[in-house]
């Protein structure tokens, strides 16, 4: 009787609304440094506002993206590194967006856990706020829930939501057509996708990740090196020249299923893996887990983020501008107009 009698409350069942409250007020501060202009950053609504008469457009187009990091995130349980990870969320959302031709304008995330960790939630939220900056967007709100005995202790899962602005006029994909040139620009590394087959070859190979070096890193700094946020890139050269015809943006099936998807089944792309930037970590995971070249080109980025397809006539002047900007970039190919498969490979990688 006396245990029917006692009382149960929400914290006791393992929410804590006061915890809830203690976090929004501790990361107000961080999310008030992505204002950007439209954007309404005040925490506490029931909903952010947009103001779309502040910023310069004359015929936007809304578009919205989003995504997760996937099992990135076990590195980040295992060796409680936590202040990176929301630059891969806000990056595989904002990226998207930016693919379309468009600037990313506001920014959501989704945190859910079992027992909120106040420290460890934060240092989620100051990626993330890190990654709007990168991005040029502003950091609008979220939702932080706490599921008790959904998760194991410790670990999250987090989703994000990325709105952008296009003029219509410059949305993408354009046309595509045969002679255009495809120009790579490099990824920081593996990004946030295939991270499974990563973990799959650490476990079974037995490597120790802080010890494993390459070329003076280790494995670690490595595999939790963030996404790489191309806005300023894509607008330096967006305000220079028109010559992007297409963007694809290199994530889950790398270049093989994503670089179709902005050129119809009249083409093809032919591109040379010789050209590649070399980037150690993927000579690692071929190496250790005996992948084909083809294998590689279906699972990781292998070294090119983001693929332009850049207007065949504007080719010669568009290097000029990447040359004046600084920005790091590779001829990998061009546009065919053979049809036996979308992605032709030539050569090898040359590691």
């Amino acid at each position: 009787m006396e245990k029917q009698n006692k009382k149960i409350t929400y914290e006791s069942s393992g929410v804590d609304i006061d915890e809830g409250n203690k976090f929004v007020n501790e990361i107000s501060s961080l999310v008030k440094s992505t204002q950007r202009v439209g954007a309404d950053v005040k925490l506490g609504g029931f909903g952010s506002v947009f103001d779309l008469s502040k910023v310069n457009f004359k015929d936007p187009l809304i578009i919205s993206a989003t995504d997760g990091v996937g099992t990135k995130l076990k590195f980040a349980f295992e060796h409680n590194i936590h202040n990176t990870i929301g630059i891969d969320l806000v990056a595989m959302c904002a990226n998207d967006i930016i693919a379309q031709g468009g600037e990313p304008m506001f920014f959501l995330d989704y945190f859910a856990t079992s027992k909120l960790n106040t420290a460890q939630a934060k240092e989620v939220i100051i990626g993330i706020t890190k990654g709007c900056k990168l991005a040029g967007c502003a950091l609008v709100g979220g939702e932080t829930a706490e599921l008790p005995g959904f998760y194991k202790q410790g670990h999250y899962d987090l989703a994000g939501f990325c709105v952008g602005l296009v003029e219509r006029e410059n949305i993408l994909p354009k046309k595509v057509n045969r002679g255009d040139y495809i120009i790579g620009l490099p990824s920081h590394g593996i990004h946030s996708n295939g991270y499974s087959l990563v973990n799959k070859i650490i476990s079974d190979r037995n490597i120790n990740v802080n010890k494993e070096t390459l070329n003076g890193e280790s494995l670690l700094e490595l595999i939790m090196r963030p996404t790489k946020i191309y806005q300023n890139e894509i607008s330096m050269i967006t305000h220079s020249i028109d010559s992007i015809k297409a963007i694809a943006h290199i994530t889950g099936g790398g270049l093989t299923e994503n670089l179709p998807r902005v050129f119809d089944d009249n083409f093809s792309a032919s591109i040379d893996l010789n050209s590649y930037p070399k980037q150690p970590i993927f000579n690692w995971i071929k190496s250790n887990s005996g992948l084909t070249d083809y294998e590689m080109m279906k699972t990781f980025n292998c070294g090119i983020g983001m693929a332009l397809i850049i207007n065949e006539s504007q080719y010669e002047n568009t290097l000029i501008v990447l040359k004046n900007h600084d920005i790091d970039s590779c001829t990998i190919g061009r546009i065919t107009d053979q049809k036996d498969q979308k992605v032709h490979y030539n050569n090898q990688f040359n590691y």
